[in-house]
């Protein structure tokens, strides 16, 4: 009871922040920005303002990493590989090009720029993938720090902001049909609120094809957690002091993700009903906004500018690469 009484002003605090930033989110014309997002920004701008350690820290620190991994957990739910089926091997070779451009490049822009390779990775993530979820689920596996993850969230959404506003523009200069443009942007626009906003300002049809697409690519997430985690493990048993221990499952892929992993098994056999599949992703997305203002709170803007402005650089290329080869593998494959 007396640990709970601990967490609670701070975990009380990360809600009250992810409930005015879906508040705000809904207001907003467009639903260009979403709700993870301006609760993380949210959260560093309560902390630069405000902050008691002694009251808040305990209950931040909780709903930062427990209330995450509960979210990613509830977000396999949500996910079904029968959508696979549904789009059909086009689809999944201008993935895996995407994915692959923005994983190399990631690794080699992380070289150039000097940038640790967590922060460069989950860069590469929020690029190749959906943006502030992929980051998010890929933090824990890897032990990210919190200013990464506010780093690399933000280094990613201001590219979005600016394709929101192009992609359109853009499309409808070159002329490209409803279903090529859903591809294009399903393919290469990071978070999903922003992919979304693009895509239906452009037309319908382009809407609900890049719908569709986006569900796909949202799988990634799967793979790269369980590979991550592999790459992670691997590194920490090569630190002088563990070059003797043993290799264990629990070490090698983390609890949460087994769960999570078992989740998209069991929605996409039919085991989980849609209803209760959609309770849970919606479960799941407010308990990923309550992270994200965690971890904001927890995140100092003395970090942002020691750090300099590498990692927005990092993203920026990165984000306009995965643009490019997404247009060209789809002129060739799609048409």
């Amino acid at each position: 009871m007396q640990q709970l009484l601990k967490r609670l002003p701070g975990v009380s605090l990360a809600v009250l922040i992810a409930i005015l930033a879906v508040y705000i989110e809904n207001i907003l014309p467009g639903h260009y920005i979403g709700a993870t997002v301006i609760a993380m920004f949210l959260g560093i701008l309560f902390r630069t303002v405000y902050y008691d350690e002694n009251q808040l820290q305990e209950g931040v620190q909780y709903a930062s990493k427990k209330i995450l991994k509960g979210a990613i957990i509830l977000l396999g739910a949500s996910l079904n590989f029968s959508i696979i089926l549904e789009v059909g091997s086009q689809t999944l070779l201008v993935l895996i090009f995407t994915l692959l451009t923005a994983f190399g490049g990631g690794y080699l822009l992380g070289k150039v720029f000097d940038i640790n390779w967590k922060l460069s990775n989950m860069i590469a993530a929020g690029t190749a993938i959906c943006g502030g979820s992929a980051i998010a689920a890929l933090a824990p596996v890897i032990e990210a720090k919190d200013s990464d993850v506010s780093y690399a969230i933000s280094s990613t959404f201001l590219f979005d902001v600016l394709m929101i506003v192009l992609y359109p523009i853009i499309g409808t200069l070159i002329g490209l049909s409803d279903t090529f443009f859903g591809y294009w942007a399903g393919t290469s626009i990071n978070d999903t609120s922003s992919v979304v906003a693009a895509s239906f300002a452009f037309s319908e049809v382009a809407g609900e094809v890049e719908t569709m697409v986006k569900l796909t690519r949202t799988l990634a997430i799967i793979p790269t957690v369980l590979i991550f985690s592999t790459i992670y493990y691997r590194k920490k048993l090569k630190q002088p002091e563990r070059r003797k221990a043993k290799v264990s499952l629990s070490g090698l892929i983390p609890w949460f993700i087994i769960i999570f992993v078992l989740m998209a098994l069991l929605n996409s056999v039919g085991f989980i009903s849609p209803e209760i599949s959609g309770v849970m992703k919606t479960i799941s997305r407010f308990l990923m906004v309550v992270a994200l203002a965690a971890i904001g709170l927890k995140t100092n803007l003395s970090v942002f500018i020691r750090t300099g402005f590498k990692p927005f650089v990092h993203g920026f290329i990165l984000s306009s690469l995965v643009v490019v080869v997404s247009y060209v593998v789809v002129l060739f494959i799609i048409g």
